[in-house]
């Protein structure tokens, strides 16, 4: 999905997963520093939508995904994941039922393997799963902000603010009305500030749970009956998550960001010691300067200084060891 927001003011258009949408329209830390204000919006207009309808839908969502739904409030936002057998991270699935349908906004290009998945477990529930992505643009809108939602748009309200559920045809108009747009770096940079981990990004594929600390967020500890239950119980019970994510402070005077793959080291041991782990995420921050998550192995020490490539980054416990 290309966004029409592409054609705004100064828009860079992103690469890479977050093709579709704007990095910048211009000025990264304004932008920032604008949505940390609670002003303007970010277009992800480029995330999958999928809707679950019927009278069963959450009592069958339930069944399959590792947050508590059964009884989730209408206009309640959560936040769930799809596991595979072995208990690693395929979907992460951000929720919210408005009493008749259960909306969701997965990564990008993702939505047909959920959708597949979904339907392949439908059985005799009373259920109808649908890929809304054609026609539903999804919208934030950061903490504090006042701006308006048309009436019957779908909203899921977090502590980060609001994401909406807007009618594609409405975007433009939307974000003549609402800005300024900040671009999907912007919000990155937030997102890493926050200790926010993206399947894709965070995870590969033997990621679980454990190692980005969903459990509690993203994963209910007293419900069972999903898919890759025994690997979550067995990994909290014993306490041992073989990785873990850690906030890092970057080196200021590296003129480029280490990317998402680049080796961690102990710093002490140089660019030519052992792999201790790897950037996830990394970004500018307006305040915070260039910052990044990682995932390391679970033994590291929670003040050793660390080496991302060749940059040298100081880290902050997200999961403890």
């Amino acid at each position: 999905m290309k966004s029409p927001l592409l054609s705004l003011p100064g828009a860079v258009p992103a690469e890479g997963r977050d093709e579709g949408v704007a990095a910048h329209y211009g000025d990264l830390f304004r932008e920032q520093r604008a949505l940390a204000d609670g002003n303007g919006f970010v277009d992800l207009s480029h995330r999958g939508v999928v809707t679950v309808t019927g009278g069963d839908r959450l009592t069958w969502l339930h069944l399959l995904i590792t947050q508590h739904v059964s009884d989730l409030a209408p206009h309640q936002a959560t936040e769930a994941l799809i596991l595979s057998a072995n208990g690693h991270i395929e979907h992460a699935m951000y929720l919210v039922d408005d009493g008749t349908t259960v909306w969701m906004h997965v990564e990008p290009d993702t939505q047909d393997d959920l959708i597949a998945y979904l339907e392949s477990m439908k059985f005799f529930y009373r259920v109808e799963v649908a890929d809304r992505t054609a026609d539903i643009a999804l919208v934030h809108l950061p903490a504090g902000s006042i701006a308006e939602v048309p009436d019957g748009v779908a909203v899921r309200e977090t502590p980060q603010g609001r994401d909406l559920f807007l009618p594609r045809q409405e975007l433009e108009a939307y974000a003549a009305a609402h800005g300024p747009a900040a671009g999907i770096l912007a919000y990155e940079a937030l997102r890493v500030e926050g200790h926010r981990p993206r399947v894709g990004f965070e995870t590969d594929h033997r990621t679980i749970p454990h190692e980005l600390g969903w459990i509690g967020t993203a994963v209910h500890l007293q419900k069972g009956c999903y898919r890759g239950q025994e690997t979550v119980a067995r990994v909290h019970n014993l306490g041992k998550p073989p990785r873990r994510l850690v906030f890092l402070h970057l080196d200021g005077s590296e003129v480029h960001l280490p990317g998402h793959g680049t080796p961690v080291r102990l710093a002490a041991d140089g660019q030519e010691g052992r792999q201790l782990g790897f950037i996830t995420t990394s970004a500018r921050h307006h305040e915070l300067g260039p910052i990044a998550l990682a995932l390391v192995k679970r033994n590291v020490a929670v003040d050793a200084e660390l080496l991302a490539g060749d940059t040298a980054a100081a880290q902050e416990t997200v999961v403890e060891p």
